[in-house]
């Protein structure tokens, strides 16, 4: 099961260990260059292995100063150590027996921050997917399941706290200035979820009281000073709490959970038992520092992690390639919960834009895959929105496909039967199958097969037999390594709206399944025929994104502003405003590219008014169909032969002829919406923050002077105004006396705050335009940029190459360069930053030709860079082969 080593792993080739792991002892001494770990492992030899086959343990970069069999030393004909992997010989046949490992680390010169690491005098570990072999030799796999006890001894004065997973067993003094502490987990777990903290931290402490009357105390750790900070995350996770019980009946099991909020992190947050680590952006929050996104991620992340409790912990994956098992499904449920805490079509709407602007292009690259994959390289590489996001959605079928009360059952006897093992997806479905007794083998395509399916859909009314037929086609394109593709079982939540804007209901149906408001699309090709149809009906189809494909269903804008009028599906409104949106901006950029005049639709222009005026309707549903599709969407709908330049000016184009046909409408919303109140987290009160930034980014377009977001800038009084009217001034007037001041300012106010002052490198990152290269690369020479902090390098660096398309994919290819420079940069200290930025060049192909070529040639010079890691080199590879 090695990845770290650049060979491929087949899912075919799984095999259980040789050796049942039975339980982890381990001790740490601490210390920031010479820690000493030692690791007791408890094995027995599973049945019906050969007496002469090894027991081989995974390592990566460990220096062993160490190794006992059952506390006596084994001899050196007996093991081979490579500093990759341990080969112990001649070990018992059935009885169980102990191996003693004994490695020395140095975290404070752990730059790869995976393993145990040093940052701001805290120790932390990062251990998922595979860092637990960068603490000590171990059969590290997701399917070994083991008890742990662990103690931990270091320095009192500097080092006060001492965290582990599971329940505390104890601490004391050891009469030498340092001290110990012991942490026993009863649930058996994989070593990707152990964790351990030390350092000396500030704490907010709380209690949760669960259904069945047990307390759990609650404990979330920061810096010093920053604990008011931590209140919003802790109110989060209470609520997570809940919910999990009330709608899963799922309850937490220990008598402590505890977050340790740290700013050198990798990912976002990791959800190993009973002691989550949080990158603090996901923890933090007071309205004079943080966006009402940024409320709205904590919220959401702190839920997913302890989500992870059950889908995840009590319940793994019995290997990497059952990724989406974990990550997919407990995505679906921290969506359901944001959609609970939320605007459940809100919630919806921002879920369809991410997944469209990062799963889809993904899916429809070189780095396609499998939501469960049957191949990897390097496994750090498939945390992918893939995985995640569409791994989510195809749960999100299973329950349309079945229904409340069956999905329910099925993920009951999910929990009931698999609790504390290590299971596939096969397992999962079988669940589902049980449950509702349908046969879901062919909607497990979806699993098993990359690409974002394509359904053409058009409409036939016969007016004398009062018919409508619905013809529907569906095809898969190819991807890497799987060029045929077979159709899938796509679950359609549709409507028929009739003239005058009411749901029509046909007398019966022929041609295919059809449930409810659910139409299953099960063949390549299929009709379906609705009859009682009284007059000809507008189709709205694929409401709520009920499956994650590609629509090409010709509709008139007449039709869609009907959709878009009276459709009872909030989704499928705003899908219909997307849709006139995006034909409006590929129009536009066609006209750009011609030389031609770019006129907006009228009809768009009617329709967004409409629908912003509407004070029946959210603030938050208005401020999202005013967001227009964005440049990556109309590049993805073009797909080929891509100007970034023009699609800009086409956008920018359109955009000003809605705001100088709305200039009074925008005027009103900016006033109407200004919060007299104090500042609130809340949906409602985010919902009317986002609507009159939305209105403030169209008036600044109608009168083409920066006036208006200079006193928006001054005026703010909580993050999300403050920083939205900074964007404003600084993209739209990046090279004038009041932008320049208002940087200045934001600056001087925020020195001391790392994460705000990260939206400030993220918001020059963006400034559209060649000539942000430039300041980036003088950014990077800036006394606050530090490129050992991963969040500095995603704000500045990672953030202009994912999200700035025109300083990016300059002409001249200088933003790809730029690009090759960081990536064999940063991979020697993080491969996993490094392969993860270097993902925003998937789409490379879809430019011009002249552009194309610049950005081959920077990505061949990243693969012909010296000692790539196995992250970049996989990445790099695949983004030149596909």
């Amino acid at each position: 099961m090695r990845t770290d080593t650049g060979e491929i792993i087949h899912l075919e080739d799984y095999q259980p260990t040789d050796f049942v792991l039975e339980r982890v002892d381990l001790t740490f001494e601490l210390d920031p260059l010479e820690t000493k770990v030692e690791a007791r492992l408890i094995f027995h030899r599973r049945e019906g292995v050969a007496a002469d086959r090894p027991l081989v343990l995974d390592g990566d970069e460990l220096k062993m100063t160490g190794l006992l069999l059952d506390q006596e030393p084994i001899a050196a004909e007996d093991y081979t150590e490579t500093g990759e992997t341990l080969t112990i010989r001649g070990l018992p046949d059935s009885a169980p027996f102990e191996i003693t490992v004994t490695t020395e680390l140095s975290p404070q010169t752990n730059t790869k921050l995976m393993g145990l690491y040093r940052t701001n005098d805290v120790y932390c570990t990062q251990c998922e997917a595979e860092g637990f072999r960068r603490i000590t030799f171990f059969p590290d796999r997701p399917d070994v399941l083991a008890v742990y006890t662990v103690n931990i001894i270091a320095d009192k004065a500097t080092v006060p706290l001492l965290l582990s997973n599971g329940n505390f067993l104890g601490g004391a003094g050891m009469g030498d200035g340092r001290h110990f502490a012991a942490w026993f987990d009863p649930h058996p777990k994989p070593s990707y979820l152990f964790a351990l903290v030390a350092g000396d931290l500030g704490v907010v402490e709380d209690s949760f009281t669960t259904l069945s009357g047990r307390e759990v105390v609650l404990k979330i750790y920061v810096e010093h000073g920053k604990e008011p900070r931590a209140a919003y995350a802790m109110d989060a996770l209470k609520r997570s709490m809940r919910w999990d019980e009330e709608v899963f009946g799922r309850e937490y099991d220990l008598d402590i959970f505890m977050i340790v909020a740290v700013s050198d992190f990798n990912m976002g947050a990791m959800e190993n038992k009973g002691l989550n680590v949080f990158n603090d952006k996901y923890v933090l929050a007071d309205p004079e520092t943080a966006t009402d996104q940024d409320y709205a991620n904590i919220e959401a992340i702190i839920a997913h992690e302890y989500f992870h409790n059950w889908t995840g912990n009590r319940i793994t994956c019995r290997d990497w390639f059952q990724l989406c098992l974990k990550e997919g499904l407990t995505v679906y449920r921290d969506h359901q919960f944001s959609a609970d805490q939320r605007s459940r079509a809100v919630k919806r709407i921002a879920e369809v834009r991410h997944l469209k602007a990062e799963q889809f292009p993904e899916d429809g690259g070189p780095l396609a895959h499998p939501v469960r994959p049957t191949r990897y390289r390097e496994i750090n590489n498939f945390y992918t929105t893939t995985v995640y996001e569409k791994g989510s959605e195809v749960t999100g079928m299973i329950a349309t496909l079945l229904g409340p009360d069956l999905f329910k059952a099925g993920m009951d006897l999910y929990f009931d039967r698999h609790d504390g093992q290590a299971v596939t997806i096969e397992d999962f479905i079988r669940c589902f199958e049980e449950a509702s007794g349908r046969d879901l083998t062919q909607f497990s395509l979806w699993y098993h097969q990359a690409g974002t399916p394509l359904v053409s859909a058009s409409g036939t009314y016969d007016a004398s037999r009062q018919t409508f037929t619905l013809q529907l086609e569906q095809t898969v394109p190819p991807t890497p390594g799987q060029s045929t593709k077979q159709p899938v079982h796509i679950p359609l939540r549709f409507a028929l709206i009739s003239e005058d804007g009411t749901i029509t209901e046909a007398s019966s149906v022929s041609g295919a399944e059809v449930t409810g408001d659910v139409l299953h699309l099960v063949e390549r090709s299929q009709s379906v025929t609705f009859e009682g149809i009284a007059s000809r009906p507008v189709v709205s189809l694929n409401r709520g994104f009920s499956a994650p494909i590609n629509l090409h269903f010709e509709k008139s804008s007449a039709d869609r502003a009907q959709i878009a009028r009276f459709e009872t599906d909030l989704f499928a409104r705003w899908q219909a405003l997307n849709d006139m949106a995006l034909d409006a901006l590929v129009a536009a950029t066609a006209s750009v590219r011609a030389g031609t005049p770019v006129v907006c639709d009228q009809a768009l222009i009617d329709a967004l008014m409409a629908t912003v005026s509407d004070d029946a309707l959210e603030p938050a549903f208005r401020a999202q169909a005013l967001a227009l599709p964005s440049e990556s969407d109309i590049a993805r709908e073009i797909g080929r032969d891509n100007d970034p330049d023009a699609i800009f000016a086409a956008r920018r184009e359109i955009m000003t002829a809605i705001a100088t046909a709305g200039r009074e409408t925008f005027a009103g919303l900016f006033e109407t919406m200004r919060s007299t109140e104090a500042f609130s987290p809340d949906a409602a009160s985010a919902g009317r923050r986002a609507l009159r930034n939305s209105a403030l980014a169209y008036l600044v377009l109608a009168e083409n002077a920066p006036t208006r977001a200079v006193e928006a800038f001054s005026a703010a009084d909580n993050m999300t105004d403050l920083s939205q009217a900074l964007t404003i001034l600084v993209h739209r007037f990046p090279d004038t006396p009041e932008a320049t001041a208002a940087l200045e300012s934001f600056q001087t106010r925020f020195a001391d705050n790392a994460l705000v002052l990260d939206k400030w490198f993220t918001v020059q990152a963006t400034i559209p335009g060649a000539a942000t290269l430039e300041r980036v690369e003088t950014l990077m020479a800036h006394p606050l940029f530090n490129g050992l902090n991963p969040n500095r390098v995603r704000a500045l660096v990672g953030t202009f190459a994912f999200s700035n398309p025109t300083g990016f994919n300059r002409a001249d290819g200088k933003g790809y360069r730029f690009l090759a420079r960081q990536i064999l940069d940063i991979d020697p200290r993080n491969p996993q930053l490094a392969a993860r930025i270097l993902t925003s060049m998937r789409s490379w192909r879809s430019l011009e030709s002249g552009r194309a070529e610049h950005a081959r040639a920077a990505l061949s010079e990243i693969a012909a860079g010296a000692k790539l890691s196995p992250d970049v080199s996989d990445i790099v590879e695949r983004t030149l082969k596909g």
